[in-house]
C-alpha cells in the first residue's frame, strides 16, 4: 500500500472513493457531481487529498483543508473526510492515511490536524483517540446552514 499526494491522474477512482464516502453518509450517489466537486479541489489546489494505492485501485483517502489558528499564529489542517471503501477495511489503511495527514501537516510546519466526526463512528473515534486525538470538552461548536 502506497499512499500519495492525489493529481489529476486519480480522478475516475477518487471520484467513485468519494462518492461511496458520501453514500457512507446518508447522502444521494450523484457520479457526476462527486467527479466536478473533486476535480474542482484538484484543479484549485484548495484542499490536499492524500489517496491510499492498492495496485491500479485506490483503497482510500483523507482530504485536508488549510486554515490558520490566530491564537498561535500558525497555520493548522482540518482533517475533513477520511474514507477506506469497504472491502479494504480492517487492512490498516486509515491508520496510514491519518499517519500521512499528519506527516504532511507537520512538515508543512501546521500547529495541529483538527477534525470532527459523528457521534455514532464509534471506530473512527477509537482510531483518532489510539492517535492521540483528544476530544474537545472545553469548547462548543456550532454551525449555522445558509
Amino acid at each position: 500500500m502506497e499512499i500519495v499526494v492525489a493529481n489529476l491522474t486519480h480522478l475516475e477512482n477518487l471520484t467513485t472513493l468519494f462518492d461511496g464516502y458520501r453514500v457512507f453518509y446518508q447522502q444521494p450517489s450523484g457520479l457526476a457531481g462527486a467527479r466536478q466537486f473533486v476535480q474542482a479541489r484538484l484543479e484549485k489546489g484548495d484542499s490536499t487529498i492524500l489517496v491510499a494505492q492498492a495496485g491500479n485501485e485506490l483503497a482510500g483517502f483523507t482530504q485536508l483543508y488549510p486554515s490558520f489558528s490566530s491564537v498561535a499564529m500558525k497555520p493548522l489542517w482540518i482533517l475533513n473526510d477520511l474514507f477506506v471503501a469497504e472491502i479494504y477495511r480492517g487492512q490498516g489503511i486509515a491508520r496510514g492515511l491519518i499517519e500521512a495527514a499528519e506527516t504532511f501537516a507537520r512538515d508543512g510546519g501546521a500547529i495541529r490536524v483538527v477534525l470532527e466526526t459523528q457521534v455514532t463512528n464509534t471506530s473512527a473515534q477509537a482510531l483518532y483517540e489510539g492517535r492521540g486525538y483528544v476530544k474537545d470538552m472545553e469548547f462548543y461548536h456550532y454551525s449555522l446552514s445558509l
